[in-house]
């Protein structure tokens, strides 16, 4: 696929996405976008196929299932299963197409697929990534506010590591970081990814250290 069809069928999902969004702050077009472009930085360094990547990563949340739902784990298949039906119908080439939908399918952390391609790498990738740092911070505590989560555990507000207590990311949104966040760099599938997933986290446990002061 050439850069100019690349550019083209970007433009084409992005204009999909953008009527799909359901208003999860979490889960925005802004996110959308932000994944997409770390996605062409790594597709870049890995050498993967931007042809693959770039609608991947646009479509990778084209159907947005609630964090609470039953359905959550199915969510980047029912997203894939739309991925490829709307880019068929609109005459995307037939022989990427199980190359996007796995990439879309493989990318959630809570679906636990290993990718099989450089792609589904860098997507995955380029989707946590957005997990980390200053985004990710704003993100998680975004998401707490729409599921009345408290900000930290009255008793133990900073966990240690490993964690003194059970955590409940559910009912205290900082320890969402210890139940997941500081674990993704260990899981990144590509060294820019990795790289840029230690620098993120680096910041993460400086946010940490700060917060256990305010709150001690």
């Amino acid at each position: 696929m050439t850069a100019a069809e690349v550019d083209a069928w970007g433009e084409r999902c992005e204009a999909f996405v953008r009527q799909r969004m359901a208003g999860d702050p979490a889960h925005d077009l802004a996110h959308v976008r932000r994944v997409v472009a770390w996605a062409g930085r790594l597709a870049e360094a890995e050498g993967a196929r931007l042809g693959v990547v770039v609608p991947a990563a646009w479509l990778h949340d084209v159907v947005t299932v609630a964090k609470d739902s039953p359905d959550r784990k199915r969510a980047s298949r029912i997203a894939a299963d739309e991925a490829a039906r709307w880019l068929r119908a609109e005459g995307f080439p037939e022989a990427d197409l199980p190359a996007v939908a796995h990439a879309v399918e493989a990318h959630s952390f809570s679906a636990g697929i290993e990718p099989q391609t450089v792609e589904a790498e860098v997507v995955q990738d380029a989707d946590r990534l957005d997990a980390l740092g200053a985004i990710g911070l704003a993100r998680m505590y975004a998401m707490s506010a729409v599921f009345g989560s408290g900000i930290v555990h009255p008793d133990d507000p900073v966990p240690s590591e490993p964690p003194a207590r059970a955590l409940d990311d559910k009912r205290w949104a900082t320890d969402h970081l210890f139940v997941k966040l500081l674990k993704l760099p260990a899981t990144m599938r590509t060294e820019a990814g990795r790289a840029e997933a230690e620098r993120r986290a680096a910041f993460l446990r400086d946010f940490l250290r700060q917060l256990a002061t305010e709150v001690a």
